[in-house]
């Protein structure tokens, strides 16, 4: 046990590299994972894997490190058991977060993606939050966020998973003690139901969401810019090259950041003479939801999908949420094994993180038209609640 692990108090613990099979012995779940090599114990508190099933052959396996989702297993076209979702196989790789650091499958808090300057202004007090992009501050201080903490479970039934965090004032910075839960929930009709609530003892911002990176072709040795995406939306919101949203909200028409009509991902992302595209490495921008209408997202309306010619597998993407961040995979393709052993390469995979706008504390505070109704603040007395909901399926 090197040193890293003596600090973070990670027992190690050896793992299957087997597909999503579940064959060869029954301690294994359905998309091959060992239970074991998650049941160890980081900074005093203990981890585990749970399993969620429903009676549609969906099995859903999460960690309580970072509330993450590490499988999720559906039916293919010819009925054979596929995951599709990115991720480590092991609490080691989770948790050494100087030689393996990822956001994969995480519950992402206090606040998801960017703040400029990582500062924040409430009731005319200056706040300086912890940077940890370039100056600014990414996913609620990425290593040092929640993605990188130890949930308490508490509640758990077979298809379903309450994970709760309290996050004292003060935490890389952000004002009042926040107590959050991230609910999951397997449905029957092969939908991950996800909801993030909560509460404050001080004003502050919140926006949390899901990180899955979704490959729906089962097989992650491989690019994933086959897959055809749609996005429902109109508009997007221009980032620098720091990937800091300008203020500027556009029209999607005549752009590589038209998905109103699904096309390949592969037929766009090359696009390199679009800045956006060029900057980002691909795709990884905000778009503004159609389905958000009248200060409230409609739960009805697909907000974007996702489909494997290979598998047949559609994804579909609800919530109630403005804004949803689109990424590739830019920046994998580290050569780092993932579960089972694979080395994912670059754009293996996409994710769907629905969200209030980035820097949208920034903005709002500045008076940028067209951002006041992505409202970041919470108030004590009031209760946040976040809904996503990723449904799959086969496309006929």
């Amino acid at each position: 046990m090197n040193n890293i692990h003596k600090i973070l108090g990670i027992g190690i613990t050896s793992t299957l590299m087997l597909s999503c099979s579940g064959a060869g012995t029954n301690s294994l779940t359905a998309s091959g994972l060992n239970p074991t090599a998650f049941d160890s114990t980081v900074n005093g508190k203990r981890t585990e894997l749970i399993k969620l099933t429903n009676h549609s052959g969906m099995e859903v396996c999460l960690t309580n490190y970072g509330g993450r989702v590490v499988s999720i297993c559906v039916p293919d076209k010819n009925g054979r058991p596929t995951d599709v979702v990115c991720s480590y196989d092991n609490i080691h790789q989770y948790a050494d977060t100087l030689k393996t650091p990822s956001d994969f499958g995480s519950s992402v808090g206090r606040y998801a993606n960017r703040i400029k300057n990582a500062q924040i202004v409430i009731n005319g007090k200056l706040y300086k939050l912890r940077p940890n992009d370039n100056g600014n501050i990414l996913h609620g201080g990425g290593n040092t966020g929640w993605m990188n903490k130890v949930y308490d479970i508490t509640a758990k039934t077979d298809s379903s998973i309450t994970f709760a965090i309290t996050s004292p004032d003060g935490d890389n910075g952000f004002p009042g003690t926040v107590k959050a839960t991230a609910t999951y929930i397997v449905r029957n009709n092969n939908s991950l139901d996800i909801t993030f609530k909560a509460t404050t003892d001080k004003e502050t911002v919140i926006n949390m969401t899901n990180h899955s990176y979704f490959n729906l072709n089962g097989d992650p040795s491989k690019e994933g810019i086959n897959q055809v995406m749609y996005i429902n939306a109109d508009k997007w919101t221009p980032a620098d090259s720091l990937y800091i949203p300008t203020g500027e909200i556009k029209d999607v028409t005549g752009t590589p950041m038209d998905f109103r009509k699904p096309h390949a991902i592969s037929e766009t992302i090359t696009d390199t003479t679009f800045d956006q595209i060029h900057n980002a490495h691909g795709y990884d921008q905000n778009w503004c939801l159609n389905t958000f209408k009248d200060g409230k997202g409609d739960l009805k309306d697909v907000a974007a999908s996702l489909y494997s010619p290979i598998t047949g597998i559609q994804l579909q993407v609800y919530t109630n949420e403005p804004g949803l961040q689109v990424y590739t995979g830019n920046f994998q393709g580290t050569g780092i094994p993932c579960k089972h052993g694979i080395k994912y390469p670059k754009h293996v995979s996409v994710c769907f993180e629905s969200q209030k706008y980035p820097d949208s504390p920034t903005k709002i505070a500045s008076k940028t038209p067209g951002w006041e109704f992505s409202n970041p603040y919470l108030k004590p007395g009031q209760k946040y609640e976040s809904h996503l909901i990723y449904k799959f399926s086969i496309k006929k």
